[in-house]
């Protein structure tokens, strides 16, 4: 409820921020309404079977995290020209990183090799926000409001989604030591964060730099 109260919220808010930065607006709103509807889908499934259903999630996973990470080469473009080799380092970097863990929970690979995958493309994403090409960029940057925006988004990445393995490992894939109901409040505790404080971030740098043109 509360990420469809966000898409609602950033919808409206489309209207309101300069056009560099419509783009940035409506991706966070896509990323709030499809984690609403998987939200919804996973409910029902378990409210029915008890079960938390790993295609749904994996589903949002791979279409929401890529957005996110898309985030930090929509805000940089917000301000200045971007070569286009970011954008496609973040999303297929993304996609690796969530596909591995889908093949590893539902068995297609071993679960630790899967677990591998996981990691290895969260870091490669945490490499490229902190010292590749984007960290490079926002390291160069004199827009104080951005360079704030971005150091707060690469800090959710970096500690926000370390949820993510975490719940691989302790989960049913690896030690099964968290039961499912207690994996689904933590990973909706995370999409708080992760999602909607991640798109809020965004959103108030997009308000500034909108203000700061319009004086």
């Amino acid at each position: 409820i509360a990420c469809l109260a966000t898409t609602a919220f950033f919808f409206l808010e489309h209207g309101s921020v300069a056009l560099a930065w419509k783009a940035s607006i409506a991706v966070a709103g896509i990323v709030t309404g499809i984690a609403f509807m998987h939200s919804m889908y996973m409910r029902s499934v378990w409210v029915t079977t008890g079960d938390s259903p790993i295609i749904y999630r994996y589903i949002d996973w791979l279409i929401t995290m890529p957005l996110l990470a898309l985030q930090f080469y929509f805000i940089l473009s917000a301000v200045k020209k971007v070569s286009s080799v970011i954008f496609w380092k973040l999303s297929i970097g993304t996609i690796i990183m969530v596909y591995g863990g889908y093949a590893g929970e539902v068995g297609d690979i071993p679960a630790f090799f899967g677990f591998i995958i996981w990691l290895v493309g969260w870091i490669y994403i945490l490499y490229e926000v902190h010292s590749g090409d984007a960290g490079g960029i926002i390291a160069r940057n004199s827009n104080r409001s951005l360079t704030s925006a971005f150091g707060t988004m690469r800090m959710i990445v970096t500690i926000g989604w370390a949820v993510y393995p975490l719940g691989y490992v302790f989960g049913p894939p690896l030690t099964a030591t968290i039961d499912s109901d207690t994996l689904n409040i933590i990973f909706n505790f995370a999409d708080l964060i992760n999602k909607i404080a991640f798109a809020l971030v965004i959103w108030s740098v997009a308000i500034a730099n909108t203000s700061g043109s319009r004086r």
